[in-house]
C-alpha cells in the first residue's frame, strides 16, 4: 500500500514493437537544438553580433536594447554590408566566408555559421544590409526558422541586424534567464570585452533599460580604451607587458599587486584578438601574483596573446568562449614569467589609490566609521598649550641597533630636534622614497620627496624586507637541516618509496635529508631548520602523495616560502618601536632597492604618496 502511493510515472513507451526509424531533422530543428548551446542568453546574441560587425571591418558599432536584451537587440555598423544573395545565405546554417575547408588558419571572430540561423530559429530576426558600392539595400526577415519576406530596403552602408522577442519560439528557455537588470549588464561586459580588444572602434550602447555608453575610438592607445572600461586609476597603476618567446608573444598591462579588487572580472584575456576566459591564463596570472595579494583579491590585468593559428584551437565550443593551446605550458610560463618580470620592474610602487583614499578622508562629509563628534577648531576658543620640548625631542631615547643586514644610510634627517628643522645632507629628490622627517606614533615613518610626501608603515615594509631576504637566502643556497638525534623510520608502498627517492637530490636542497630504509620505508635524517619542530612522518607522506599526482615536489618548497613569510612577520620592525633617524632612512634605501617592497606579504600596501599638488589641493591653493 505504502509503495503503491509513491509510485513513479512509467517511461515513455514504444507503441509497437516495431524498430524506430532513422530520419533527417529538419532545418528548423536543427536549429534550434543548435540555439541551445551557441545562444544561451542575451547577451550570446549580442557577442555573436558584435563579432560579425567586427568581422566585417566596421569603425563604429551601435547596440541598443530593451527588456535587458529579450524584448530587442539590435547591433548596427559601418562594415562592408551584404548584398541580396548574401543576405539570403547568411540566415542558413554553416554558410560564412570566413573559412574555406580548414580549421588550421582562422583569423576571424566567427567562422563556424551558426550565429545568424540560431537565433532565427528562436526569435523574430530582421537584417537589413547595404554594401558600400551598391545603390541600395536589402532585407530580409527570420521567423521561428522560417523566412518571412526578403525584399530591398534602404539604408545607409553597413548592417542593421534586429532581434525581437528572443526565445519565443522556445518559451522554456524564457524561465532560465536573469532579471533585465542582469541580462543588461551581461550585455554590457560583452562590449567592453570587445571594446578592448578593439580599441579602434567607436561602440555606443544605449537603450530603455540602461543609461548610454559611448566609448569612443582611441587608435592605437590601447591602455586609453583600457582606462574607458576599468577606470583612469588603471592607467596610473599599471605596467606594460611585452614579451615573446618560441614564436608567442604576449602584450598588455597589468597592475601594480596593491591595485587590487573583490573578484576576477576585471582581467581580461585575449587569443588572436579573440575575447576568451581560459582558466589556464586565469590560472597563470594568479600564480605570477602569489605571494603580493591577500587572499581573497584579485589582480587587474589584461593580456593579449599572439601567436600562429595553427599554435591553437578555437572551435572547441560553439560560445569560442575557450580555446585549447598546442603548448599550455609554454604559454603559461610565458605569462607567469612576464608578469613576474613587470611586477620587479615597476611593481614595487604603491596604488595611487590609496593616495586618493586619503585625499577624501579629508574633504566634508567623510564619514569612515561612528567617531565622536568633536567641536571645530578655532584661535579664539582652542586653549593655549606651550610646546613640550622634553616630550618632543629625538625619535627615541634608548639606544637602538640598526636593522640586521640594511644598508649604511645615505640620508639624514634631523626633522624631529625642535625647533629647527635643518634640510638633510643629501637632497630628497635623489631618492624615490626621499628623506625621513619624522616618525608618527611610533609607526608610521614620515619622508619628503622632491615632489611631495611619503608616508611608510614600518612594520609592513621591514616585515617585506626581511621576507625576500629569507626568500633569496632560500632559492640561492642549500637551507639549513637540522640532525635527527635517532632518525623517523617512514613506512610506504615501495612505489611512493621510488618517487621519494627521485627526488632526493632536491629534497636535500631543501634542507630534508632522505634515504631508503628497506623496500618499503624512508629514513628521514635531517629537517629543515626553518621548520623547527616537524611532523616528518606527515611531512614525508604528503610528499609523496604529491609526487603521486604531480610528480613534482613543490609542497615542501610552497610551505617553507610560507614558513619564511610567517617567520619574516614575527621578526620585523614591530609597530611601536621608536626609529632613529639614521634607522628610518636605511629602511627607505633598503625598500628602494628591494623587489615588491611596494607591499607586504600580505598584500596590504607599505608606504603611500601625496603629490605637493594633491596637499596644495587641501588647503585650496591650487
Amino acid at each position: 500500500m505504502i509503495a503503491d502511493a509513491f509510485t513513479l510515472p512509467s517511461a515513455p513507451r514504444i507503441q509497437d514493437n516495431r524498430p524506430m526509424a532513422i530520419r533527417q531533422l529538419s532545418e528548423t530543428l536543427i536549429n534550434q537544438i543548435a540555439a541551445g548551446e551557441v545562444i544561451e542568453r542575451p547577451a550570446s546574441a549580442a557577442k555573436e553580433l558584435i563579432e560579425n560587425a567586427l568581422d566585417a571591418g566596421a569603425t563604429r558599432i551601435e547596440i541598443a536594447t530593451s527588456g535587458g536584451g529579450k524584448s530587442l537587440l539590435r547591433v548596427s555598423d559601418n562594415g562592408s554590408g551584404m548584398d541580396v544573395a548574401d543576405l539570403e545565405l547568411a540566415v542558413r546554417r554553416h554558410c560564412t566566408s570566413k573559412i574555406s575547408d580548414t580549421l588550421n588558419d582562422i583569423r576571424t571572430l566567427g567562422f563556424r555559421g551558426e550565429a545568424l540561423p540560431s537565433i532565427g530559429s528562436v526569435a523574430r530576426l530582421s537584417i537589413s544590409s547595404r554594401r558600400r558600392d551598391s545603390a541600395g539595400g536589402n532585407e530580409i526577415a527570420v521567423e521561428g526558422g522560417r523566412i518571412a519576406y526578403l525584399r530591398p530596403s534602404p539604408g545607409n552602408p553597413g548592417t542593421i541586424v534586429e532581434v525581437r522577442d528572443l526565445f519565443f519560439a522556445t518559451p522554456a528557455r524564457l524561465k532560465f534567464l536573469k532579471t533585465e537588470k542582469a541580462e543588461a549588464a551581461a550585455i554590457t561586459e560583452v562590449v567592453k570585452r570587445m571594446a578592448i580588444a578593439f580599441p579602434g572602434v567607436r561602440f555606443v550602447l544605449s537603450g530603455t533599460d540602461r543609461t548610454t555608453l559611448e566609448l569612443p575610438a582611441t587608435g592605437d592607445d590601447h591602455l586609453a580604451r583600457m582606462a574607458q572600461i576599468l577606470g583612469k586609476d588603471f592607467r596610473d597603476n599599471a605596467i606594460e607587458i611585452d614579451a615573446e618567446r618560441e614564436g608567442i608573444s604576449l602584450t598588455g598591462f597589468t597592475g601594480v599587486p596593491t591595485f587590487n579588487r573583490g573578484n576576477s572580472a576585471h582581467q581580461y584575456a585575449f587569443v588572436n584578438g579573440r575575447p576568451v576566459q581560459d582558466k589556464l591564463i586565469l590560472s597563470a596570472i594568479r600564480g605570477a601574483y602569489a605571494e603580493t595579494i591577500p587572499a581573497g583579491r584579485y589582480p587587474v590585468a589584461v593580456l593579449s596573446i599572439a601567436l600562429d593559428p595553427v599554435l591553437v584551437d578555437v572551435n572547441v565550443h560553439p560560445a569560442k568562449s575557450d580555446v585549447r593551446f598546442r603548448d599550455p605550458q609554454l604559454v603559461r610560463g610565458l605569462i607567469v614569467g612576464a608578469v613576474r618580470e613587470a611586477l620587479a620592474r615597476g611593481g614595487s610602487r604603491a596604488a595611487t589609490t590609496g593616495a586618493d583614499g586619503m585625499l577624501r578622508s579629508f574633504r566634508p562629509g567623510f564619514h569612515a566609521g561612528v567617531q565622536r563628534p568633536q567641536q571645530p577648531w578655532s584661535a579664539a576658543t582652542s586653549p593655549s598649550r606651550p610646546f613640550d620640548h622634553a616630550a618632543n625631542s629625538g625619535f627615541g631615547e634608548r639606544p637602538q641597533a640598526s636593522f640586521d643586514g640594511l644598508a649604511t644610510p645615505t640620508a639624514r634627517s634631523d626633522a624631529a630636534t625642535p625647533p629647527r628643522m635643518p634640510a638633510p645632507e643629501e637632497p630628497p629628490q635623489r631618492y624615490p622614497l626621499g628623506a625621513a622627517r619624522a616618525q608618527i606614533h611610533e609607526n608610521y615613518i614620515v619622508a619628503q620627496t622632491d615632489d611631495g610626501l611619503v608616508i611608510v608603515d614600518q612594520h609592513a615594509a621591514h616585515e617585506r624586507l626581511v621576507f625576500e631576504a629569507m626568500r633569496k637566502a632560500l632559492h640561492s643556497k642549500r637551507l639549513v637541516s637540522q640532525v635527527l638525534l635517532i632518525p623517523e623510520i617512514v613506512d610506504l608502498p615501495e612505489e611512493d618509496c621510488d618517487r621519494l627517492m627521485q627526488f632526493a637530490t632536491e629534497l636535500g636542497e631543501l634542507g630534508l635529508a632522505i634515504e631508503r630504509f628497506g623496500p618499503g620505508a624512508i629514513a628521514v635524517r635531517e629537517t629543515p631548520a626553518m621548520l623547527g619542530e616537524v611532523d616528518a612522518t606527515g611531512l614525508i607522506r604528503q610528499l609523496a602523495d604529491e609526487i603521486a599526482e604531480w610528480d613534482t615536489a613543490s609542497g615542501l618548497s610552497a610551505k617553507l616560502e610560507y614558513v619564511a613569510a610567517t617567520m619574516a612577520c614575527h621578526g620585523s620592525v614591530r609597530s611601536g618601536r621608536r626609529l632613529r633617524p639614521e634607522e628610518m632612512n636605511a629602511l627607505l634605501r633598503q625598500m628602494e632597492v628591494t623587489p615588491g617592497s611596494g607591499q607586504c606579504n600580505h598584500g596590504r600596501p607599505t608606504y603611500i604618496e601625496l603629490k605637493l599638488s594633491d596637499i596644495e589641493r587641501l588647503f585650496g591653493r591650487s
